[in-house]
């Protein structure tokens, strides 16, 4: 390298300096190096120097990647800074206690904490689940204590003793409990206040037992998928992003990273949860009641003032419309009107083997029985998908374009500019037996399930034998999955309206190869304020500021005072080598000239002898 050339400087800076003809050494030419390095910064002044924001994205960018990985590994008991939470599920059929925890803040305000599922040494999730549920307690609340003893103590066996009494504890009761009258609810919500604190040394007050709503419960699971998506965190370049109003009139709206629906068909109901960024406008007073009551606005972030995190959410359970529910309630009309035709006609239809009724609903060629009321009704399989559709749909009790009876306000999607994840049903529907599971494309479902239900019977157990299906795949799924197929696409379409040609829907049974719980949403929601503890810390740290903190990241005009020192530094030393350098050249030239002049004397006495 003999010659350096900064052609990136303004025109009137152009320079051209070759570090041979000053006639260092080498480690002279290295701090001349960095000295003209340096002056190519320090005109930028501040504007060369990265970003706080900048700065706090290039650290949580391998952050997020990390955090992901070490999910997967056994949770590091050994760390003193780790944080911890349980949380206790009592549901209708049983409870289950999920353990969690954390690191500290990063200090971020517009950040949540890092909450994730803990892993024991075998990398399991940490849950234990009892029978029954919570609710048979009904007549004796006085033993709640002791029914939820076996997962407390679970609990506590893998929470650090020294970090029991600062982890908080939280039991969230739901179905089962919310059936029950509000004094039986009350006693049983009073007797774990009372006792659990006596035999253990958990962070638990009286606000931390309670039984939750199916629109908190539907909240809570929205706010998991989406922090396990990564959907809280800051919107890259690369991510898709929508703009969004908050209910306050003084703020400006902000454009965020987009967050993802949720649908969850189960056996007996259906839940849809998705963010209305949009200000939401009512076309009467009756439907302004009926939508805020489905409509929650919470605050994710540990700042109440801030709106980073301000999440509008519609959510809503439709009792009876999960798959199992509806195809009873589809072969209850099939009973009644095929009796009612009977008795009109004075016709058999359906009371033999020999003389069935036919249904469009089930696989070609299977023969089943349905019993009501004491009598049996023969079916026979028409595997008909297309009339199974129109049968289907007047159970969707459409009503001014709702999917309810009652009129159930729904909130309206961007469907041109949303995402939304299928769960339970919608992913079974697609998968065990059709095999598409994963993205949704109508067209391609709807011939799945058109070829599936006009194949004979007899095949499709001869496929189940062989092993075509999935392993979850049972001779009850082929029994009703053309039903099902049926009625998932009519809820999608008809009911929420979803267009056939709608680009984003998923369907999955894990995320991130893992089941993400509503528990998780929960404790997220019930630790938002904890970061205060660490950015309260910031602040101080910030009024006492450290030399690198102040210098580079806050302090540009003290940096830059800071490198103009070091310059005049380096310049003097330069110079300094220079004088010395040129010093002993005059030397040498002296020494040179004695010795050639002490040559010519020698030459010449030579010379005078000779």
């Amino acid at each position: 390298l003999h010659r350096i050339t900064f052609s990136c400087l303004p025109a009137s800076w152009y320079c051209s300096v070759s570090l041979l003809s000053l006639g260092c050494a080498p480690r002279q030419r290295l701090l001349l190096l960095l000295l003209l390095l340096t002056c190519t910064v320090l005109p930028c002044g501040s504007k060369c120097l990265p970003k706080e924001d900048d700065i706090l994205k290039w650290l949580t960018l391998p952050r997020r990647y990390l955090s992901l990985a070490e999910s997967m590994e056994a949770t590091n008991l050994q760390d003193p800074a780790l944080n911890y939470g349980v949380v206790v599920d009592c549901g209708s059929s049983g409870s289950r206690v999920f353990v969690y925890y954390w690191p500290p803040h990063n200090g971020n305000p517009h950040t949540l904490l890092d909450i994730r599922q803990m892993k024991d040494r075998e990398r399991k999730p940490v849950v234990k689940k009892i029978k029954p549920g919570i609710s048979t307690l009904a007549q004796t609340p006085e033993k709640a204590n002791v029914y939820l003893q076996p997962l407390l103590n679970f609990a506590a066996a893998h929470v650090p003793r020294v970090k029991h009494k600062e982890t908080p504890l939280y039991i969230l009761c739901t179905a089962g409990m919310r059936l029950l009258p509000d004094s039986q609810q009350a006693a049983i919500l009073e007797d774990l206040v009372t006792d659990v604190p006596m035999e253990f040394d958990f962070l638990f007050s009286h606000s931390h037992a309670e039984v939750i709503s199916g629109k908190q419960e539907g909240v809570y699971a929205w706010i998991g998928i989406n922090f396990v998506l990564g959907r809280f965190d800051h919107a890259e370049e690369e991510d898709a992003t929508v703009e969004v109003t908050t209910g306050s009139t003084h703020q400006q709206p902000i454009s965020r990273r987009r967050t993802v629906g949720i649908m969850d068909m189960g056996g007996a109901s259906l839940q849809i949860a998705y963010e209305v960024p949009s200000a939401v406008t009512f076309s009467s007073p009756q439907e302004e009641e009926a939508g805020k009551s489905l409509l929650a606005e919470f605050n994710l972030g540990c700042d109440v003032d801030k709106t980073q995190h301000v999440y509008r959410v519609y959510v809503t359970t439709f009792l009876g419309f999960g798959g199992n529910m509806a195809r009873q309630r589809y072969e209850d009309l099939v009973v009644n009107s095929t009796l009612a035709s009977n008795r009109l006609l004075g016709s058999q239809t359906g009371l033999s083997q020999d003389n069935p009724s036919l249904d469009p609903c089930l696989p070609l060629g299977l023969s089943d029985t349905v019993a009501r009321d004491g009598r049996t009704l023969h079916l026979r399989g028409q595997g008909d998908w297309s009339r199974c559709q129109s049968a289907v749909h007047p159970f969707l009790g459409l009503h001014n374009g709702t999917m309810s009876p009652r009129g159930i306000y729904q909130a309206p999607i961007d469907f041109s500019n949303s995402e939304f994840y299928g769960f339970s049903e919608f992913y079974y529907c697609m998968e065990d037996v059709l095999r598409i599971g994963g993205m949704y494309d109508s067209l391609k479902y709807a011939r799945a399930a058109t070829d599936y239900c006009g194949t004979q019977w007899s095949t499709l157990k001869q496929r189940l034998e062989s092993k075509l299906f999935s392993q979850q795949a049972d001779v009850t799924r082929l029994k009703y999955q053309c039903f099902k197929s049926a009625w998932m696409y009519e809820v999608l379409h008809s009911g929420f309206r979803f267009p056939k040609d709608y680009p984003s829907l998923k369907t999955a049974q894990l995320v991130y190869d893992k089941e993400v719980q509503w528990t998780l949403g929960a404790i997220l929601f019930k630790t938002r304020f904890l970061p205060l503890r660490d950015l309260q810390q910031e602040v101080f740290r910030q009024s006492h500021p450290s030399w690198l903190r102040s210098s580079f990241l806050y302090n540009h005009h003290l940096f830059s005072v800071c490198v103009l020192v070091v310059l005049l530094a380096i310049l003097l030393y330069i110079l300094r080598l220079r004088r010395i350098h040129q010093r002993e050249q005059r030397q040498s030239e002296v020494l040179d000239l004695l010795w050639v002049e002490e040559g010519e004397a020698l030459q010449n006495v030579f010379s005078s002898q000779l």
